[in-house]
C-alpha cells in the first residue's frame, strides 16, 4: 500500500511471477495429465509468502502488515489451467495463457487495495488512506525527501502525477 514502484510492479511482477507457476503446469501435464498445476503452484507460493510476511516483516522488526500483502496471483493461474484445459495444447496455453495471466494481475489486485485508496482529510489536506498510513509510519532507514504524499491521485506511466 505505500510502495514507492508503481510501474515495474504492473509490468514486471506479471512477467516475473509466472515462471514457476508455468514451470509446474508443463510437468504435471506433461507426466501426468493434471491440469491444475498453476493453481496448485500459486497457493504454495501463497503460503510462503504469507509465512514469509508474518516472521520476517511482523515477527523481526514489526512492519504493519497492511505495507507488505503479496499479490494476488489465483485469477491469473486459474486462467492458466482453464486455457490448458480447455485446449490440450501447451502452446496455445504459452500464449493466450501467458497473456491472460499477464492481463488479469492488476485488476484482480484492485479489491484488496480498494480501502486503502479511500480519500481522508488530515490537516487540511486530502490524500488516500494508503498516504496517511505510510506519512504516519516513519521507516528509520528511509530519508524524508523519499517520503512523498502525492496531492493528486492521476498518475501515467510517467513517473510524475498528471495535472
Amino acid at each position: 500500500s505505500d510502495w514507492k514502484d508503481r510501474r515495474l510492479w504492473v509490468t514486471v511482477m506479471p512477467i516475473m511471477a509466472i515462471t514457476f507457476p508455468a514451470a509446474v503446469q508443463a510437468v504435471l501435464w506433461w507426466r501426468y495429465r493434471i491440469a491444475f498445476g498453476a493453481t496448485f503452484c500459486v497457493l504454495g507460493l501463497l503460503l510462503g509468502e504469507w509465512v514469509n510476511r508474518y516472521f520476517n516483516f511482523w515477527g523481526w522488526t514489526y512492519f504493519p502488515i497492511n505495507f507488505v500483502f503479496p499479490s494476488q496471483l489465483i485469477p491469473g493461474a486459474i486462467i492458466l489451467d482453464v486455457i490448458l484445459m480447455m485446449s490440450n495444447s501447451m502452446q496455445l496455453t504459452a500464449v493466450i495463457g501467458g497473456l491472460g495471466f499477464g492481463l488479469i494481475f492488476y485488476p484482480s489486485n484492485w479489491p484488496v487495495m480498494a480501502p486503502l485508496h479511500l480519500p481522508v482529510e488530515y490537516n487540511g489536506m486530502m490524500m488516500t488512506l494508503a498516504d496517511l498510513s505510510g506519512y504516519h509510519y516513519v521507516r528509520t532507514g528511509m530519508p524524508e525527501y523519499i517520503r512523498m504524499v502525492e496531492k493528486g491521485t492521476l498518475r501515467t506511466f510517467g513517473k510524475d502525477v498528471a495535472p
